[in-house]
């Protein structure tokens, strides 16, 4: 992944809102929430405004009118320059093509996950495949009732994004399920290390 000028995901949202049409940026920050792109890219609304300053200041947007309306502030209306569009599409070619390291908060527990013991984990696994199965229950019907009136293509991270979800709680489940019938391996002595609060390697060179 190369290094960009603006690497904040936010600017590709602005710069992609741009691309369809000049807006100032109360109106980008509309359209970016109706169509639910702050959950698909992670956005801090906080740093809306440097992320606007920054684009134009490396040459990736541009003003092209002040207006006021009524007793509001005054809006700057921007579009996306040329350098702006190349950015967006050679940012969006990477992103669609390269594999990127991601370190999902989850990925990081899993790592040490044994400092807890097996039947703490089991409760917590419990609690995190519910809320799992509850947000994909709410992500298939919100996808199903958005279909109803936008095309597909334009829904696709919504997709992609369920089927992580769908098969990250179906992998819960499986772990869950070797957890409670007892046929992961490993278990005896991970739950022994927690009785007696020796490693297993501790144990066997105390007994020799």
């Amino acid at each position: 992944m190369k290094r960009r000028k603006v690497g904040n995901l936010l600017a590709l949202a602005i710069l992609s809102t741009l691309q369809e049409r000049p807006a100032h940026p109360y109106e980008m920050a509309s359209i970016l929430k109706s169509r639910g792109k702050d959950r698909d890219m992670g956005i801090k609304w906080g740093s809306f405004y440097t992320v606007v300053g920054n684009l134009q200041k490396h040459g990736f947007i541009e003003a092209v009118e002040s207006g006021r309306d009524g007793a509001r502030p005054e809006r700057t209306v921007y579009r996306i320059t040329d350098a702006g569009r190349d950015e967006m599409l050679d940012w969006l070619r990477e992103l669609l093509a390269e594999l990127a390291p991601e370190e999902p908060k989850f990925v990081a527990g899993l790592s040490v996950m044994a400092w807890l013991g097996p039947d703490e984990v089991i409760a917590l696994f419990r609690t995190r495949l519910a809320a799992l199965d509850e947000e994909n229950a709410s992500t298939r019907a919100e996808l199903a009732r958005l279909l109803e009136e936008v095309p597909r293509l334009m829904l696709i991270e919504i997709e992609y994004h369920l089927a992580i979800r769908t098969a990250e709680a179906e992998w819960v489940r499986s772990i869950l399920g070797e957890l409670t019938s007892g046929s992961m391996p490993g278990l005896a002595e991970w739950r022994t290390f927690h009785e007696t609060g020796e490693l297993p390697s501790e144990r066997g060179s105390t007994s020799s």
